[in-house]
Parts: structure tokens; C-alpha cells; sequence
């Protein structure tokens, strides 16, 4: 038998057909047009399904499950999305509707939810039972995986770890509320204050990485001044590395995981990033050293783990 996940973005429908192995065997992807009814978008991600069984010459038949990871706020029991803003969805039926076109049952999820749990499964935590996932891009992710399984909390809008607060009164964050974690530890907010810092340091290496337009500043650009011994890239790396670990923290506070995964842009900086967090945490967490404190790694998967996830859920 075999298992389909489809990882719903506001550009693209990506989807695999994933085995025993947890092996995607075929996958593509389709525009997601999101200015289209959901009947529409829906109907596209069943026919990019199918198309994947006719290229393994299976059937419908032969498909034990499938699974959806979609961003926004998502009812996993009743298989609805209360809300996305990539997709102004509101209350969509989405498990019934794709349930028309398969006779299996259907699954959903935050998109989130199945990275982590893609990542569980066959990735950088893979027989592992208990991780939490950092999906640090435009906004911040979470997934919370407990005995193998996604944490979704007692209703919807659980796990929410990007929304929790890190600084009270702090930076505006696309929630509405301030001083949110993702409004500090995002590629957003870390190229934010990049710029900032370079602007108030003309003699900042960081302007001649950016090739004196600040607008050219991503998240990799710090790092590298940083690397040069530049203070104000050096701040910029330091002050987020705080931000970032004094999050993890929190998190390790509240479910003691085995380990702490992180995935995005910004983990191309692989163990310059990983290996202050672990060192951060070992004096933050509660208990210190005397308990136990888990390692911080990088997702492996990439866009896999949204597909994988989806189809283990």
C-alpha cells in the first residue's frame, strides 16, 4: 500500500506518493493559483495525485491514505482549515471536499506540524520520538512531535510557537501583537535588524556586502561580516543567536523534547548556527546540565518533509 502527501503553498501543490520505506517514489508539483475557488484548488491537488499512481501504474485502490499539510490555522479532526491568509480561506471543508475524489481516508495539518513530522519520520530526527521543529523564514513555524506523533493541542490554533511572546511590548509582528518570537527570530526580523545596524554603521562591512544598498541585505549577509570579525554583523549574529536560544529555551521548558530541529534559509549556516544554540541553552534551560538538555539540529529534508509528513499523519 501506499501513502499520499500533499504540502498546499501559496505558489505551488506539491505532492509525493511515499512507501513503507517512507520513500517518495514519484512527486510533482502544480500551480496553486490561490485566487481560484477552493473547490478548484482542491480538485487540482486530487488530479496531481492520481497523475502520480498512473506513473507507478497503481490505482486509487491501492492508496491507504492521504494526507494534507496546509498553512494557517488548521482543525486537524475535522479535517478543516479555520483560516489561511496565503489563501483568504475561511472555514474550508478541505478533508470532505478531497475526500470526493478518493474512497481512502483523508488527513490534515499545518504545514509546520508535517515538516516536523516528516523530519521524525525520515529525516534529522528519524527514530526519534519526541522533537520539536523551528521553521525560521518569512514568518516562524512550529512543530511539536510527542510519542511519534503531532501535538495539535486540545483544539485548533495549538503549537503555535512563533506567536508566543519574547518581548514584551517589542517589535510589531504580523499577528497584531508585539514582541512575538517570530518577530526576532525570522530571516524578517534578522535582515531587519541587519539593516538597521548597518545604517547606523556606515563603516559596517555589511554595506559593502549589500553593495551599499541595503535593500540587497539578506540573512546570510551577517554571518558572513560576522565571519570578517565586523562588530556590527558581529552584534547583529550575537544578538539573534540570544533571541533564537532564549526561545528554544522556553520550549525545552515546556516539553523537554529530545531534540530541536531547525529548517529555513538561515540553516545554511549549519553548525556556526547550531553550535551556540546547544552551548546557549545548557545554562537556560531549567535544571541546566543536571537535566537533560537536547541538541539543536538542522532539518535535512528540505521540501520533502513537508510531503513525507503529510502522508504519515
Amino acid at each position: 500500500m501506499y501513502r499520499a502527501g500533499i504540502d498546499l503553498g501559496g505558489t505551488n501543490i506539491k505532492a509525493g506518493i511515499v512507501d513503507e520505506n517512507q520513500k517518495i517514489l514519484v512527486e510533482d508539483s502544480v500551480p496553486t493559483r490561490v485566487e481560484r475557488p477552493y473547490q478548484e484548488i482542491i480538485k487540482d491537488m486530487a488530479d496531481l495525485v492520481k497523475n502520480l499512481l498512473n506513473k507507478i501504474h497503481a490505482t486509487d485502490a491501492e492508496l491507504s491514505g492521504v494526507g494534507v499539510g496546509s498553512p494557517g490555522t488548521v482543525d486537524a479532526a475535522n479535517g478543516v482549515v479555520l483560516y489561511s491568509n496565503n489563501f483568504d480561506w475561511d472555514n474550508v471543508p478541505l478533508a470532505a471536499e478531497l475526500g470526493k475524489y478518493f474512497t481512502c481516508p483523508i488527513k490534515v495539518s499545518n504545514d509546520a506540524n508535517c515538516a516536523a513530522l516528516g523530519e521524525v519520520k525520515a529525516g534529522a530526527a528519524k527514530q526519534i520520538k519526541n522533537a520539536i521543529l523551528l521553521t525560521l523564514g518569512t514568518g516562524v513555524g512550529g512543530g511539536v512531535i510527542i510519542d511519534g506523533q503531532v501535538f495539535e493541542g486540545a483544539h485548533a490554533g495549538g503549537a503555535e510557537l512563533g506567536h508566543t511572546s519574547l518581548i514584551f511590548g517589542g517589535e510589531l509582528c504580523t499577528c497584531g501583537r508585539r514582541g512575538c518570537v517570530e518577530a526576532y527570530v525570522s530571516a524578517t526580523g534578522l535582515i531587519r535588524e541587519a539593516k538597521r545596524a548597518a545604517e547606523k554603521d556606515p563603516q559596517s562591512v555589511m554595506n559593502e556586502l549589500c553593495k551599499g544598498d541595503l535593500s540587497n541585505m539578506n540573512g546570510k549577509i551577517p554571518f558572513d561580516a560576522a565571519e570578517q570579525k565586523d562588530p556590527a554583523g558581529m552584534k547583529v549574529v550575537n544578538d539573534y543567536i540570544t533571541y533564537l536560544g532564549e526561545s528554544i529555551a522556553n520550549y525545552v521548558n515546556i516539553f523537554r523534547p529530545d531534540v530541536i530541529l531547525l529548517s529555513g534559509g538561515i540553516c545554511n549556516q549549519k553548525e556556526k548556527l547550531t553550535e551556540p544554540l546547544t552551548e546557549y541553552i545548557k545554562t537556560k534551560c531549567f535544571g541546566g546540565e543536571k537535566a537533560f538538555i537536547p541538541e539543536v539540529r538542522c532539518a535535512i529534508l528540505g521540501n520533502s518533509a513537508g510531503i513525507i509528513g503529510a502522508a504519515n499523519l
